[in-house]
């Protein structure tokens, strides 16, 4: 009670099938369930979106630790989103991949059409990448880990050259997923 949402971040290396298994991994699982089954939205950027989809009742499957610049294709699903370009760019720095619960909706897909951006429940979105990642953050965060994922130099030189892209397109993002959360229609106001 009190709470008008949830926001699970990413994990870095962390994998939630293979290779290092995020510590929190319970625990967060459980919260989400809890946020989901109390119908209040959940949103989830990188590693969160693969434990909003194992918490909505999917899961993920084994993936290698991967760097990259995507483009991102909208699928024409969730209203919420056509203010969005058809192409955005969106940076993954994740480890394993989501596997949609039934019910869940791809709102933007690669070039494989894996999902890069899902819905589950109607109120809640799951973000395989950062869609603001800027390059100082990527280098943080590959600097903050032992493991590094393949060609991270050539990545990192796209990701400075999609900067003005990004930041273009990232606005749409936010406004899009606060309404398809409903975020902002039900937020407690101090006082």
């Amino acid at each position: 009670e009190g709470f008008d949402g949830l926001m699970l971040l990413g994990g870095g290396p962390y994998g939630i099938v293979s290779g290092h298994i995020l510590p929190s991994l319970g625990p967060e699982l459980r919260l989400a369930s809890a946020f989901l089954k109390a119908g209040l939205p959940v949103v989830g950027f990188g590693l969160g979106a693969l434990v909003l989809a194992t918490a909505a009742g999917g899961g993920a499957a084994e993936a290698p630790l991967r760097f990259e610049l995507l483009t991102a294709e909208r699928t024409g699903l969730g209203d919420s989103f056509l203010q969005v370009p058809q192409y955005f760019p969106l940076a993954q720095y994740l480890r394993d991949e989501p596997v949609l619960p039934r019910g869940a909706v791809k709102i933007a897909v690669c070039s494989q059409g894996r999902p890069l951006v899902f819905s589950v429940n109607d109120n809640s979105l799951g973000f395989t990448g950062h869609p603001g990642m800027k390059r100082g953050m990527a280098e943080d965060l590959i600097m903050e880990f032992t493991e590094t994922p393949p060609d991270t130099p050539c990545t990192l030189q796209a990701l400075a050259d999609a900067q003005i892209e990004i930041a273009s397109v990232l606005n749409d993002l936010m406004v899009a997923t606060v309404r398809h959360s409903g975020l902002m229609e039900n937020a407690h106001m101090p006082g």
